[in-house]
């Protein structure tokens, strides 16, 4: 039997002066799945997955990615690891405004030489591996390539956020709340995309949202709300 992706064991994580946000005993995100974490605004998502990209470090228990023990890295190293190994497509999308779309999902390869050799393994460079992921993602015409990200359509910055997640085939695609800002059909489409992606790329995806109506689209779906055994949210 493979090893999870992600496996997470007896977590607590508190703010400081403030009662536990997250006791969670167990969590795995399997090798090539795509799973939807659902809970509403203050159940400590964001939290989690600042745990799980090694942002944040719990007071107790352990959170293995890949294998690695996240809590026997020393900050730059977990720093590193989450670079070459996550890829994240944010609520706000995150885009540097004064960069090209084209730099804009070139970016991770600009920290990560793993990620930059397999972009160029797959696509010969990395800039045939931004404009072929953006085709893939609806954004077929070069001559967006050049254009300033924050002149697109919130649509097309959701979809370049998405090619910057995914450049370089990370294993993980964490995504929080990105289609918060689209409609129900853009919405759907843009999700069937990005399965379409993580497949090709063989990444694991963790869609985390509180929209519900989204989740028969996965492989599978939890509350947090279930799996958090804290007493009372304090905040997201």
């Amino acid at each position: 039997m493979s090893q999870p992706l992600i496996d997470l064991n007896d977590l607590t994580f508190a703010w400081p002066g403030q009662p536990p946000l997250l006791d969670i005993p167990r969590f795995q995100l399997e090798r090539g799945e795509a799973l939807f974490l659902k809970g509403p605004s203050g159940s400590g998502k964001t939290t989690l997955l600042g745990l799980l990209g090694g942002v944040n470090r719990a007071q107790q228990g352990s959170i293995r990615l890949l294998g690695q023990d996240l809590a026997a890295l020393g900050q730059g190293a977990r720093d590193r690891f989450r670079v070459d190994h996550t890829g994240y497509i944010f609520q706000q999308f995150n885009l540097l405004p004064f960069l090209s779309v084209r730099e804009n999902v070139e970016l991770p390869c600009r920290f990560s030489r793993s990620r930059a050799q397999r972009a160029s393994q797959r696509f010969g460079s990395v800039e045939r591996a931004a404009a072929a992921l953006l085709a893939h993602l609806g954004l077929a015409d070069e001559t967006l390539l050049a254009r300033r990200a924050d002149s697109l359509s919130i649509g097309q910055q959701q979809r370049v956020a998405a090619a910057r997640a995914l450049i370089g085939q990370p294993e993980l695609v964490i995504a929080d709340e990105p289609t918060s800002a689209l409609d129900a059909d853009t919405r759907e489409s843009f999700i069937r995309l990005l399965f379409a992606e993580c497949r090709e790329a063989g990444a694991s995806l963790l869609f985390v949202s509180h929209d519900q109506s989204l989740a028969p689209l996965f492989d599978r779906h939890l509350s947090l709300l279930d799996l958090n055994r804290a007493s009372t949210p304090q905040e997201a």
